[in-house]
C-alpha cells in the first residue's frame, strides 16, 4: 500500500490533469448494498481530503459530499449493522467509512449533523419495544456519534450536543460494562477532547451532576459500580486541571467541578470501598488516592468549614493526613488478599487509623468516622470467615464508641451492616483455651459493647436507635445462637425508659417472627433475655396495662414465663414497683391509673360479657384472649400476695377477683339459657388457669404454693356443675359441625380437672362412682346405636365426640388415675363388647378402623347460607382429619383394653394377628402425628403375633420405621414416634429371638439398628432412645427382674452393644456450636429461667456410652451368661481396634478413627478387672501387645500401656510376653517400642507380684540398656527414663547383687548403667535435649499417675483424655456418671487423690503442638515482610553452601530446588540425596520435621547433614518466589502445559529456582502465573508422567551438566 505522501502526490497530479473529478468519483463509487474493500473507501477519503485542501468550495463539491453521505456511507453503515457482530468481517471497513464521514461532515451544515444524529441516537437510547426498528446497531452508532461530536460544526448546535450527551449517559447506565466502557472512550472522550476549555467544563459538569444525582436517587450496588466506572475513566479530566492550578494564575480558568468538595462524590467512593466486586473497590480506592494526591499537591484547606464534609485537608496537618491515607490504602489493599495471616499483621495500622479518627484539629475531626466504618464493612464482607471475625472483634473493642460524637455518627452502621454481620453463626465459636460451657469471647465482648454504645448515645436518640435495632432483629432471619447472644447483650443495658408502645410492638414482631428455632432451650433463653430487656427499658408512663399484658402473653409458659420461675417473680416485682404509673387505656373512662387487680377484674368482666342474642352455632372463640386474661389474673394475684406483709393469700379477695368466672361456672348445669359463647369463654379461661397453675417450675414445685392452693380450692367449689355440664353436652347435645372443636375444649377441661383434683378423695370417689360410669355408658350407647341409612351431621358428630370421650377416659385410666377395681374401670372394660360382634354365629372380630362417614351434602346444605355450596364448608373440607381422629381414638381404647388384659374378641390365637393386621393398616392410613396409640397397641400385641406370623411383624417394623424417618424433620412429633417405634421394634420378645427362630425379623431388626445409628450421626439423641431402651430391657434396674433371656438377647444383638461402646459423633462445626451453646445456657442455672421451665431432655451425645458403661458395670462375673457377654464384647472391641489399625484411612489426631480407638480402650479398661484371668491370658494379652506395635495417638498409647500393666499385675506369671515384645524385629518396633518401655517405667507395680524378683529386675535392666543406644532420640529418652526408674529400686538392686555373689557381680552391668545415666544427666547442658529430658520425667504418666491407685472412671474417661490432648468433647465428667445413669457402686467413680486431677497437659505431649504454634505465629506475619527470612535460616543458602564447600573441598552451584508442595517422605528423602550429590545450593521443604521421619532417612542416607535445608510452607510460596525473582532467580516449573519447553532444548540460567509440583495435583494455578518458564521431559511411552523425584533428578542433572564446566573453571 502506498504511503500518504505518495497518495497525495498522485491525487494532486490527477486533479491537475482532470478538471472534472466526476468520472473519478464515479470510478470509485460502490453499489449501495455491497460491501466495498476498505482500500476503496480510503481512496475516496483521500480524494475528498485533497479536494478540501485544494480550496475548492463549489456548490458542486457540496452536492458530491452530500451524495457520499446519504447514498454511499449511510447505506453502508446500515449494511454493516445488519451483520452478526460475532461474524462481522468489517474490522477495517467501519473505521474507513467513519473517516470518510468525518471529512464530509466537516464541510456540511449543522442540519446534516442533526440528521445523522437522528440515525445514531435511537441506538444509544432506544424506545421501549422498538429495538428491532433501529437503523444502526450500537457499535456502528457509537462510531458515528464519535465522528459527529469531533466535528467543529457541533458547536453550532448546542441542543444537539446536550441531547447526545444525555443519550450517551442513558446508555452508559443501561448497557453492559464492556459496552459502557466503549461508549465512554469513543463518545465522552471524543467530546471532551474536541471541545473548547469552556465547553469541556460544561460537559464535565453535566456528566458529574448526572452521575452523582443518579447514585443519590438509586443507591444500589449496580449503580455504584457503574458510577465508579465512569468517574474512574474520566478521572484524568476531573483532576488534571486542578493539578495544574499551581502554575495557573487566571481564576477564570477554574475548572468545574472540584471532586474534593462534593459530599455525594465521596459517598460514591465509600459505597465503592464496601462493594462486593473487587474491581469496583479498586476503582474507588484509586479515586480516593487521586483526591489525596491532589490535596497534597495544592496544599490548600478543603472541607474545613463544612461540618458535614466527608473529606478534609488542613495544610497544617499535611504529614499526619498523608500518613493516615497511606495507612488507610494499605489496610484496604491488604484486605483484598482475604487471608488471615496476611491481614492480621496490618491490623495494628487499623489501630493507628482509629487514633487518627479520634484525634481532633482546631476543634474538629481530621477524618470523618465513616471512613473507618468502610474498613470494617470491607472486613465483614470478606470471603474468609477468619477475617470477618477479626473485624467484628476489633469493632467490638473500639474505644471510639466511648465518644458520643462518634457513637451518634456510627449508630446507623451499628443497626445496619453490623447487625447483619452478627447473624453469622460461625462468629460465636469459643476461642482457643475456652472450655465447653463458657460464654464465647464474642458474647462477652458484645455485652460490653452494647453497654458502652447505648450509654454513649445522646439520651434523645437512644430510644429510636433501640427500636431500629429491634426492627432489624425482626426483619431478617436470625439463627438461634446469634439471636441468643445479642439478646443477652441487650439484657445487660442499664435500666432506662427507652421503649414506648411502638417499641413493644416491634419487640412483639421479633418474638412472633424470629424466635422459631427448633432448639427449645435456646429459644426459651432468648425469650428470657428479651423479656428482661423489656422490663428494664420500658417507659411505663407511655404504655398501658393492656399493652403490657398483650406483650407478656407472647412469652410461652412452657419455655420462659412460667409461674414460679425467677422470671415470673421479676415480672411481679416490676408490676408492683410501677403500679399506678402505667398510662391509662384509651378505652378508660378516667385518667387516673388503676391498680393491677382492678384492671384484671374489669378485663374479666368484659371478657365474660356476651350478648344474650349471640348465635348458639358459633365456633369456639379464639383461645388467645383467654390466654392473655389467665396470665393477667395470675400475675395480679401474685402481685397482691407479694404486697401483703403476712404473705398469705386472702380467700375473700381471691373470690372477689374471680367472682364473675365462678358465677358462670356454678350456673353451667342449672342455667340452660347461658349463651354458648359465654360458657365456652369461661371454660377456656378455667382450662388455662389450671394449666398455668400446674406448669409451675420444678424448683418451685417443692415449695408450698399457697396461692395455687387457694385458687384450686375456689375452683373446686365449681367442679361439680362443670362436670354435670360436660356430661350433658358430651352425651348427645353436640350435633353441629362446629361442636367437634367444642368437644375438644370440654375434654381438655375434664383432663385438667382430673389431674388437678385426683388427690382429693371426695372428688375422686364421686368421679369414679358416678361421673365416669355415666359418661362412658352414654357414649357407648351412642356408638352402639343402629347405623344411619343416610349419614347426617348430627349423627356423625355424636359418634366422633363419643369416641373421643371414651379415648380420654381410657387414657386417664391407663395413667393410673382410677382405681383398677372401681366402677369407672369396670365400665370402661365393657368397651370390649363394642369391638366384638353380637352375633353368636360369627366368631371373627368386628372390623377395626371403623370409619366415620362423611355427612351427605343434602344434610349439610340445611346448615349453610343460601349463597354457599355444601362442599365449601370448612369443616367438611377438614372432615378427613375428624375421621382420622375417630380411628385414632379407637386404638387408644384398644390399647387400654389390651394392657388391662381384657380379651377383645374370641379366644382364638388368630384374633391377635387380625388385630395386629388392622393396626398395621391404621399406621398406613393415619397421619403421622396420630399413630402413637396404634404403635402402643402393636407393641403390646407383638409378643402374641411374633410366634405365628413373622412376615407380618417384619412388615410392621418396616412400615413404622418409614413413618419415623419421614418425621425426622418434625421436632414436635419425631421423638414421641421414635420412642413408640423403639418399644415396638425392639420389644423384649423380639430381642430374645434368635436367627434360627425368626431369620427375617432378626435381620430386619439389625438393619433398622444400623439405620438408626446412621440417623443418630445427623440427629443427636436418636441413639440415646435406642440404647436406653435396650439396656433397660436386657438388664432392668430392679434386680428381681433379671433374667437369662434378657442377657441372651444382649448377646444376640452384640453389634448394637458394640456400636454403643464406641458411639459419639464428631459433629459438624455448626452442630457442635449448638451443643456447646446449649451447655452454656444450662450452666447459667436459675439465672436463666428457661433452665427451670424446660424439661431436660436427655439428648447428650455421650449418653449412649454412659448407658452402656452403666449396663456393663452392673454385670455379675459370677453369672456364666453375663460373663460370656462381657468376654464376647471384649473380643469384638479388640477386633474393631485391629480393623482400624490395618485400615488405610489417614489416622490423625482427633479424627473419627482416633476417637473410636480411644473409646475402645476405655471400655476395655473398664471391663478388664471383671474378666477371668484365664480368658485374659488366652484372648486379651496377645492382642494388647500387638496393639502396642501399631502407630497410635498419645491418648490411645497411654490406655494400651495402662491395660498391659493391669494385665501383667493380675497375671504375673506371664511376664514373658512383655520380654518377647522387646525381641520383635526392630524394623517393626522402631518408635513403638516406647510403649513397652513405658510399661517398664512402672515396673515397681509389677515386681511385687513376681516370684523371682531379682532375676526379673536384672532382665529389665538388660532389656532397657539395649534401647539406650537406639539411633532414635525419642526411644533413647524413654529407655533412659525406664533405666533411671528401675535402677532406683535399691532394694531389688541389693537383692540381685546378693544372689549373684556380692556387689562385684553387677560390676560390668553397673558401669554401663552408670554411664547411661550420666549421659542423661549430661543432657542438662545440651539445649533442647535437656528440655525434653525434663519434660518426659514430669509427664503425668511417669510422675503423678499410679496404675492401681488411680484406677477409676474419672481417670479413664476424663483425666486421661484431658491430659493427652484429646478434644474436650471426648472428656466425660464424673457428674454424668452420677446423674445421668445408674452406675454400679462397686466400680470406683472418682479418683481418691487430687494430684492427677489437678495436673495440666504435660509438655512432652505438647512439644509437637508448640512447634505448630510457632509455625502459625510466623505464618501470621504480613506477606510483604517475607517471614520465612526470620525463621531458623538466618543465613542465605548460597553462603551456607560456600561454607560447606570450603570445609569439604566440594563444588556447589546456584541451583535452588523447592519441594514445598511434595508431601511423601520417600520422595523428599530421595530428592535430598540427589540435590546433595549434584551440589544444589539448598533444598526447600514445607517442614523440617520430615528430616526425622524414618522413611525420609531410609532414602536420604544422611545427605540432610550436608545439604542446606530451608522451610517454606505452601502458603508462603508466593512471597518466597517473588522475593527470589527480585534476587535475580529464574523460576522454572516442572509441569506439562501448552507452552512448556522441552528439557533437551532448554538452557538453564545459572541462578535457577526449580519448583516441583505435588505428586497428584502438580503446581497450583496460582503459582503457575509466577513461573518464568515451564519445562517438561520428552516422553515416548503411554504412561502420563514420571515420579516427581525421578523428574527432579533428571532436571537437576541436566542443570549440573550444562553448568559443570562453569563450576570447574571457577
Amino acid at each position: 500500500m502506498m504511503s500518504s505522501s505518495s497518495s497525495s502526490l498522485l491525487l494532486s497530479a490527477l486533479l491537475s490533469r482532470c478538471p472534472d473529478v466526476e468520472p473519478v468519483f464515479e470510478a470509485l463509487r460502490w453499489p449501495g448494498s455491497a460491501l466495498p474493500e476498505p482500500e476503496r473507501v480510503e481512496s475516496v477519503s483521500a480524494l475528498v481530503g485533497e479536494l478540501i485542501r485544494s480550496g475548492e468550495r463549489s456548490e458542486r463539491l457540496a452536492i458530491r459530499l452530500q451524495a457520499l453521505i446519504w447514498d454511499q456511507c449511510v447505506p453502508l453503515l446500515k449494511t454493516i449493522s445488519r451483520q452478526d457482530p460475532q461474524s462481522r468481517q468489517s474490522g477495517q471497513l467501519l473505521p474507513a467509512v467513519c473517516a470518510l464521514l468525518g471529512l464530509c461532515v466537516g464541510q456540511s451544515s449543522a442540519d446534516t449533523l442533526r440528521d445523522l444524529a437522528a440515525l445514531a441516537l435511537p441506538a444509544l437510547s432506544p424506545p421501549e419495544g422498538d429495538e428491532e426498528q433501529l437503523h444502526l446497531d450500537l457499535d456502528v452508532a457509537v462510531e458515528l456519534m464519535a465522528v459527529l461530536l469531533s466535528s467543529q460544526r457541533i458547536s453550532e448546535s448546542p441542543s444537539l450536543a446536550l441531547r447526545s450527551l444525555s443519550c450517551t449517559l442513558s446508555s452508559i447506565k443501561r448497557l453492559s460494562e464492556a459496552q459502557a466502557s466503549k461508549i465512554i472512550i469513543r463518545i465522552c472522550f471524543t467530546s471532551l477532547k474536541s471541545s473548547s476549555e469552556e465547553r469541556r467544563a460544561d460537559v464535565l459538569q453535566h456528566i458529574w451532576e448526572d452521575l452523582l444525582g443518579w447514585h443519590e436517587r438509586e443507591d444500589t450496588a449496580a449503580v455504584t459500580a457503574r458510577a465508579l466506572l465512569c468517574l474512574t475513566a474520566l478521572s484524568d479530566h476531573l483532576f488534571s486541571t486542578w493539578e495544574q492550578k499551581t502554575s495557573i494564575k487566571d481564576q477564570n480558568c477554574r475548572p468545574k467541578p472540584d471532586p474534593r468538595e462534593s459530599r455525594a462524590f465521596f459517598r460514591v467512593i465509600q459505597a465503592g470501598l464496601q462493594h462486593r466486586d473487587s474491581v469496583s473497590r479498586k476503582r474507588a480506592l484509586y479515586l480516593l488516592k487521586r483526591c489525596v494526591a491532589l490535596s497534597e499537591a495544592l496544599d490548600a484547606a478543603v472541607g474545613v468549614s463544612e461540618p458535614e464534609s466527608l473529606f478534609r485537608w488542613t495544610p497544617g496537618q499535611k504529614s499526619v493526613l498523608r500518613q493516615f491515607w497511606e495507612d488507610y490504602a494499605l489496610v484496604l489493599e491488604t484486605l483484598e488478599e482475604n487471608q488471615i495471616h496476611v491481614v492480621r499483621p496490618v491490623l495494628n495500622r487499623l489501630d493507628v487509623l482509629v487514633e487518627r479518627t479520634a484525634a481532633g484539629a482546631e476543634g474538629g475531626r481530621l477524618v470523618h468516622p465513616s471512613w473507618l466504618l468502610c474498613v470494617y464493612q470491607r472486613m465483614f464482607h470478606s470471603e474468609n470467615k477468619a477475617v470477618m471475625k477479626e473485624g467484628v472483634n476489633h469493632l467490638l473493642e473500639l474505644r471510639l464508641f466511648q465518644q458520643p460524637g462518634f457513637t451518634s455518627a456510627s449508630s446507623q452502621f451499628v443497626v445496619g451492616p453490623f447487625m447483619e454481620v452478627l447473624t453469622e453463626s460461625s462468629l460465636y465459636h469459643r476461642s482457643a483455651g475456652q472450655a465447653v460451657g463458657e460464654c464465647p469471647e464474642i458474647g462477652l465482648k458484645l455485652q460490653r459493647f452494647m453497654v458502652t454504645f447505648f450509654s454513649s448515645l445522646p439520651e434523645e436518640h437512644r430510644g429510636s436507635v433501640l427500636v431500629q435495632l429491634f426492627w432489624r432483629l425482626g426483619s431478617q432471619h436470625w439463627c438461634a445462637v446469634p439471636l441468643l447472644f445479642l439478646s443477652q447483650a441487650l439484657s445487660c443495658l442499664s435500666p432506662c425508659p427507652l421503649l414506648r408502645a411502638d417499641g413493644l410492638h416491634v419487640l412483639r414482631e421479633v418474638l412472633r417472627c424470629t424466635v422459631i428455632t427448633h432448639q427449645v432451650l435456646l429459644r426459651g433463653a432468648t425469650q428470657c433475655f428479651l423479656l428482661h430487656t423489656a422490663l428494664c427499658l420500658t417507659d411505663v408512663s407511655a404504655v398501658s396495662l393492656d399493652e403490657v399484658f398483650g406483650f407478656l402473653v407472647l412469652f410461652r409458659a412452657e419455655e420462659s414465663l412460667c409461674r414460679g420461675s425467677a422470671l415470673w417473680r421479676e415480672v411481679c416485682d416490676w408490676l408492683l414497683a410501677n403500679e399506678g404509673r402505667f398510662r391509662p387505656a384509651e378505652t378508660s373512662t378516667t385518667s387516673t391509673p388503676e391498680r393491677i387487680s382492678a384492671h384484671s377484674s374489669s378485663r374479666l368482666k368484659a371478657f365474660l360479657t356476651v350478648p344474650a342474642c349471640s348465635d348458639q352455632t358459633d365456633g369456639v372463640p379464639d383461645p388467645g384472649e383467654a390466654e392473655l386474661l389467665a396470665r393477667a389474673l395470675l400475675l395480679s394475684v401474685d402481685v397482691e400476695w407479694s404486697r401483703r406483709e403476712e404473705r398469705k393469700p386472702d380467700d375473700d379477695r381471691l373470690e372477689q377477683l374471680l367472682c364473675p368466672l365462678l358465677d358462670v361456672l356454678r350456673r353451667l348445669s342449672t342455667s340452660v339459657y347461658l349463651p354458648l359463647r359465654k360458657t365456652d369463654k369461661s371454660l377456656q379461661l378455667t382450662l388455662r388457669l389450671l394449666q398455668l397453675l400446674g406448669s409451675r417450675s420444678g424448683a418451685e414445685k417443692e415449695n408450698e404454693d399457697m396461692v395455687a392452693a387457694a385458687l384450686t380450692r375456689l375452683l373446686l367449689g365449681a367442679v361439680e356443675p362443670v362436670h354435670e355440664f360436660i356430661l350433658r353436652r358430651l352425651s348427645g347435645e353436640l350435633q353441629e359441625l362446629c361442636d367437634v372443636d367444642r368437644a375438644g375444649l370440654y375434654l381438655s377441661v375434664l383432663r385438667e380437672l382430673v389431674r388437678t383434683y385426683s388427690a382429693v378423695p371426695s372428688y375422686l370417689s364421686n368421679l369414679q362412682k358416678n361421673f365416669v360410669s355415666r359418661l362412658a355408658v352414654n357414649c357407648m350407647r351412642i356408638l352402639s346405636g343402629p347405623p344411619e341409612q343416610t349419614p347426617s351431621v348430627a349423627g356423625q358428630v355424636q359418634r366422633a365426640v363419643s369416641m373421643a370421650t371414651l379415648a380420654l377416659l381410657c387414657e386417664l385410666a391407663q395413667q393410673g388415675l382410677f382405681d383398677p377395681q372401681s366402677d369407672a374401670v369396670r365400665t370402661l372394660c365393657s368397651l370390649a363388647d363394642f369391638f366384638c360382634t353380637s352375633s353368636s354365629s360369627s366368631s371373627s372380630l368386628q372390623c377395626f378402623n371403623q370409619p366415620l362417614l362423611k355427612p351427605s351434602t343434602q344434610d349439610v346444605s340445611g346448615s349453610l347460607s343460601s349463597d354457599s355450596r355444601p362442599d365449601d364448608s370448612p369443616v367438611l373440607k377438614d372432615w378427613g382429619r375428624v375421621a382420622a381422629r375417630f380411628i385414632r381414638d379407637q386404638w387408644t381404647c384398644l390399647s387400654f383394653l389390651q394392657k388391662v388384659a381384657v380379651p377383645v374378641g374370641p379366644p382364638e390365637a388368630t384374633s391377635a394377628t387380625v388385630a395386629f393386621q388392622a393396626a398395621l393398616e391404621a399406621v398406613s392410613l393415619l397421619p403421622s402425628d396420630l399413630v402413637l396409640p396404634v404403635l402402643d397397641f402393636m407393641s403390646s400385641t407383638l409378643p402374641q403375633v411374633v410366634l405365628y406370623d413373622e412376615a407380618l411383624c417384619v412388615e410392621a417394623v418396616r412400615v413404622s420405621w418409614k413413618l419415623v424417618q419421614a418425621l425426622s424433620t418434625n421436632a414436635h412429633d419425631f421423638w414421641l414416634a421414635l420412642e413408640a417405634f423403639v418399644r415396638l421394634a425392639f420389644h423384649r420378645s423380639v430381642l430374645e429371638l434368635t436367627d434360627a427362630q425368626s431369620p427375617e425379623l432378626t435381620s430386619c431388626i439389625r438393619q433398622v439398628a444400623c439405620e438408626l445409628v446412621e440417623l443418630s450421626q445427623a440427629k443427636s439423641g436418636v441413639m440415646n432412645v435406642l440404647i436406653q431402651h435396650c439396656c433397660q430391657t436386657w438388664l432392668p434396674s430392679d434386680p428381681n427382674k433379671h433374667t437369662d433371656a434378657g442377657i441372651q438377647s444382649a448377646i444376640n444383638h452384640l453389634d448394637v452393644l458394640t456400636e454403643a461402646c464406641v458411639y459419639g459423633s464428631v459433629f459438624r462445626r455448626d452442630q457442635r456450636l449448638i451443643q456447646e451453646v446449649q451447655t452454656y445456657v444450662e450452666q447459667l442455672g436459675e439465672d436463666c429461667a428457661a433452665n427451670t421451665v424446660i424439661s431436660s431432655e436427655n439428648r447428650d451425645d455421650q449418653f449412649p456410652r454412659l448407658c452402656v458403661l452403666a449396663f456393663l458395670s452392673r454385670l455379675e462375673p459370677s453369672s456364666g451368661l453375663q460373663r460370656s457377654l462381657m468376654e464376647e464384647l471384649v473380643q469384638r472391641l479388640l477386633r474393631k481396634d485391629e480393623e482400624i489399625s490395618k485400615s488405610k484411612v489417614r489416622y490423625y489426631s482427633n479424627s473419627m478413627h482416633h476417637r473410636v480407638k480411644n473409646r475402645v480402650w476405655q471400655t476395655l479398661l473398664l471391663l478388664l478387672p471383671r474378666l477371668r484371668p484365664e480368658f485374659v491370658v488366652r484372648c486379651v494379652l496377645v492382642p494388647v501387645c500387638e496393639a502396642g506395635f501399631c502407630g497410635n495417638q498419645a491418648s490411645v498409647k497411654y490406655l494400651i500401656e495402662w491395660a498391659l500393666i493391669l494385665i501383667l499385675h493380675q497375671n504375673p506369671s506371664h511376664i514373658q510376653h512383655l520380654w518377647d515384645c522387646f525381641s520383635t524385629d526392630q524394623e517393626k518396633t522402631k518408635t513403638s517400642i516406647c510403649t513397652f518401655l513405658s510399661v517398664l517405667v512402672h515396673l515397681d507395680v509389677l515386681l511385687p507380684q513376681l516370684d523371682d524378683k531379682a532375676a526379673q529386675w536384672r532382665r529389665a535392666v538388660e532389656v532397657i540398656l539395649l534401647w539406650c543406644f537406639s539411633h532414635n532420640f525419642s526411644v533413647r529418652l524413654y529407655a533412659l527414663l525406664a533405666l533411671k526408674r528401675v535402677w532406683e529400686m535399691e532394694g531389688l538392686q541389693a537383692l540381685a547383687e546378693h544372689q549373684q555373689g556380692g556387689p562385684a557381680a553387677l560390676g560390668g552391668l553397673a558401669a554401663v548403667v552408670q554411664a547411661c545415666l550420666c549421659q542423661a544427666e549430661a543432657m542438662q547442658n545440651t539445649g533442647n535435649a535437656m528440655k525434653n529430658w525434663t519434660r518426659i520425667q514430669e509427664h503425668f504418666f511417669f510422675s503423678a499417675f499410679h496404675p492401681l491407685r488411680d484406677y477409676s472412671a474419672e481417670t479413664i474417661f476424663h483425666t486421661f483424655p484431658s491430659l493427652s490432648e484429646l478434644a474436650d468433647d471426648e472428656w466425660v465428667p464424673v457428674w454424668k456418671f452420677e446423674k445421668l445413669v445408674d452406675f454400679h457402686s462397686s466400680f470406683p467413680l472418682r479418683n481418691p487423690g487430687r494430684e492427677l486431677r489437678e495436673l495440666q497437659p504435660g509438655d512432652w505431649v505438647q512439644q509437637d503442638r508448640a512447634e505448630l504454634e510457632q509455625e502459625e505465629r510466623w505464618a501470621d506475619v504480613q506477606k510483604k515482610i517475607a517471614p520465612w527470612r526470620l525463621s531458623v535460616q538466618e543465613q542465605e543458602p548460597q553462603l551456607m553452601a560456600q561454607q560447606r564447600a570450603a570445609r569439604l573441598g566440594k563444588l556447589t552451584n546456584a541451583l535452588l530446588v523447592v519441594a514445598s508442595l511434595i508431601d511423601k517422605p520417600t520422595n523428599l528423602g530421595g530428592l535430598c540425596r540427589t540435590c546433595e550429590i549434584f551440589g544444589a545450593s539448598a533444598l526447600v521443604l514445607d517442614s523440617l520435621r520430615h528430616v526425622s521421619d524414618r522413611q525420609f532417612q531410609a532414602l536420604s542416607v544422611s545427605s540432610e547433614l550436608w545439604l542446606p535445608l530451608l522451610e517454606v510452607k505452601p502458603t508462603e510460596l508466593t512471597d518466597f518466589l517473588q522475593l527470589k525473582k527480585r534476587d535475580g532467580y529464574c523460576i522454572v516449573g516442572v509441569e506439562q502445559t501448552a507452552n512448556s519447553q522441552s528439557l533437551q532444548d532448554y538452557r538453564f540460567p545459572e541462578k535457577t529456582l526449580l519448583l516441583l509440583g505435588n505428586e497428584r495435583e502438580g503446581i497450583p494455578a496460582n503459582l503457575l502465573q509466577l513461573l518464568d518458564v515451564c519445562v517438561e521431559i520428552p516422553q515416548q511411552g503411554v504412561t502420563r508422567s514420571l515420579n516427581v523425584h525421578v523428574s527432579a533428578a533428571l532436571l537437576v542433572w541436566e542443570y549440573t551438566r550444562q553448568h559443570l564446566g562453569v563450576g570447574q573453571d571457577s
